[in-house]
């Protein structure tokens, strides 16, 4: 048996069999001919398609299934990793969840006053198999917000993994990664949320946030 035919089956949240997941893939990819550029043409897609925003962030089933993002026009890592990964196994290729920690040394204040640190926990991105390895892509940061935040837009070319920049464009240090949790089939929605609630308690509390962050969770 294939050891990646679980990374081509549709999940609960990765819902690649979905209508919108189907066509907004064939779309994007209309009259592209390799496997490898129809990935670098999803990538880019979803980079620049959907503003990244931390800010809002609903850990519950509906809003965890990659046909959700395209009911809107912004989403977090998780989100636009998750659509990515569903439009590529779409198309027949073998694709996967993956998370990890980062250390965000440029973070707005306001979502760090929020968080009450500095470390980004289970921050998502996607790998893909192509040419018989796996590629690491990261379709999270928009090109309008790298602009704004002095760093030069994550690239990719379907050969070399395309991963959180180290540096701004002046040599600060940028995202740094601190812990990795893994590759999945399917978004690790428990995981997540267990994840989130041990490193930011405060905002399992109540269910009441302030204008600049919301958490929506259902209880674990």
């Amino acid at each position: 048996m294939n050891k990646n035919v679980q990374y081509l089956k549709a999940g609960v949240y990765t819902n690649s069999n979905h209508p919108k997941v189907i066509a907004y893939a064939k779309e994007k990819t209309k009259g592209i001919g390799t496997k490898k550029e129809q990935v670098i043409a999803l990538y880019y897609a979803v980079r620049d398609g959907f503003k990244y925003s931390p800010y809002h962030i609903v850990l519950k089933p509906y809003a965890m299934k990659a046909s959700h993002l395209l009911t809107k026009d912004y989403g977090h890592c998780i989100e636009k990793s998750n659509l990515f990964v569903a439009c590529v196994r779409s198309l027949g290729i073998p694709s996967r969840l993956a998370y990890g920690n980062v250390k965000n040394h440029l973070g707005t204040s306001d979502l760090e006053e929020s968080l009450k640190t500095d470390v980004l926990v289970f921050h998502g991105y996607a790998e893909i198999f192509l040419n018989d390895r796996w590629i690491k892509a990261t379709p999270v940061f928009n090109t309008a917000l790298c602009d704004k935040l002095g760093v030069e837009p994550l690239e990719f070319d379907g050969v070399n993994d395309a991963v959180f920049q180290e540096s701004d464009k002046k040599g600060n240090p940028f995202m740094e990664y601190t812990a990795d949790h893994g590759t999945f089939a399917d978004v690790p929605l428990k995981a997540i949320t267990l994840g989130m609630k041990a490193h930011y308690p405060h905002l399992f509390k109540t269910k009441v946030h302030d204008a600049k962050f919301i958490l929506e969770f259902d209880e674990v």
